[in-house]
């Protein structure tokens, strides 16, 4: 017998009284499955049923039920995002997931089919193909949204995470991005090992599709196959060497350090009274920013879409991201004209941070 399936997650959710981020419902055949908090609940197009202690919204189970009826099958329903049609609140739904059933050999074919897959990351290369077939069965899928935090900085270590498609950015406590990873990378294997609580933010940049395990589970496979400590060996050499180099960079750069601990005014204020001649680079959660001096005087700033003086009163205004000074310019810096008095531009900088701080106050 032959049955087909689509999963609706809940990914945004307004005011939503009944079902909260992260809900899922199956369509499948005629029918739709409700799955709230590891409880679950069979509810026919015909027969509501409220699934524990939660009462089931009949407006939603409607629109899934139209939505049937109006593809006649699962496997035609567009990959569209579907909002309900509201009450006191409105969530909207993302097909997540799809997949046919045809008994055992279905199933033997989808594990050929994800092990084929997992060879050909760098981690799994060395394992035969019966090795691959016995880690897919320890593995798990999820997809994560554009912006969805996978992992908190000081969480626990829990899984071990591979990316099968889309991009992750690694991030500082500041919301600053050390690195970037995309398909085939690992994430998640060093907290495993160490026992210490997550070193750094994973936050989804573009959509993904990821791969991953229980901590125990790792901890067996790297027991059973040395090529994968290997593996790891090699690539916690490598991210130490790119960490340590960083670090030498920002060493030789002179002038660095966070700015939650010295804001842009005290830095700007700084480097004038000390008629520094470079380039600050500030590192933001939003992006980077550039600002130059010539002997303490502000020559160029750039942020975003903006440059000069508005660029300037922007960067006063951040607490958080990195900074490091260059004590170099381009040729053309070094004959740039001053962009306006600095200290007429830092009180006017200071005056518009005021007004801002009382807004935010007043609302």
């Amino acid at each position: 017998m032959r049955t087909s399936e689509v999963v609706f997650r809940v990914v945004e959710n307004d005011r939503c009284p009944f079902y909260v981020k992260g809900d899922e419902f199956k369509l499948s055949g005629n029918a739709l499955l409700l799955e709230l908090k590891q409880e679950k609940t069979f509810i026919s197009t015909a027969i509501v049923t409220p699934p524990y202690e939660k009462e089931t919204c009949r407006t939603l189970v409607g629109d899934l039920t139209r939505v049937l009826i109006e593809f006649e099958s699962v496997d035609r329903i567009p990959e569209d995002v579907l909002a309900c049609s509201g009450c006191s609140g409105v969530i909207r739904l993302e097909p997540c997931l799809r997949h046919r059933a045809n008994g055992a050999k279905d199933r033997s074919r989808n594990i050929d089919a994800v092990a084929g897959i997992l060879s050909n990351f760098s981690i799994f290369q060395a394992l035969d193909h019966q090795n691959l077939r016995d880690i897919v069965a320890l593995l798990k899928l999820k997809r994560f949204a554009r912006n969805e935090v996978i992992l908190k900085k000081g969480d626990p270590a829990q899984n071990l995470y591979i990316i099968l498609s889309g991009a992750v950015d690694v991030l500082d406590e500041d919301g600053v991005r050390l690195s970037a990873l995309q398909k085939g990378d690992v994430f998640g294997e060093m907290s495993l090992i160490s026992g210490e609580p997550v070193g750094a933010t994973i936050k989804v940049v573009e959509p993904a599709k990821i791969i991953f395990m229980k901590g125990q589970d790792f901890k067996e496979i790297l027991n059973n196959f040395p090529s994968i400590q290997m593996y790891l060996a090699k690539l916690l050499a490598q991210r130490l060497a790119k960490s340590n180099l960083a670090v030498a960079e920002e060493i030789a750069s002179g002038m660095l350090g966070r700015l939650s601990e010295m804001p842009p005014p005290e830095i700007f204020q700084t480097l004038n009274l000390n008629q520094k001649t470079g380039r600050l680079s500030l590192i933001l959660p939003d992006g980077t920013a550039k600002v130059a001096f010539r002997q303490g005087e502000l020559i160029g700033a750039t942020y975003r879409q903006k440059s000069g003086k508005e660029a300037f009163f922007d960067l006063m205004m951040k607490n958080e991201g990195r900074f490091k000074f260059h004590p170099e310019l381009s040729e053309k810096e070094k004959t740039a004209p001053a962009i306006g008095n600095f200290m007429d531009m830092l009180l006017e900088g200071l005056r518009r941070m005021d007004e801002c701080r009382c807004v935010r106050e007043y609302r």
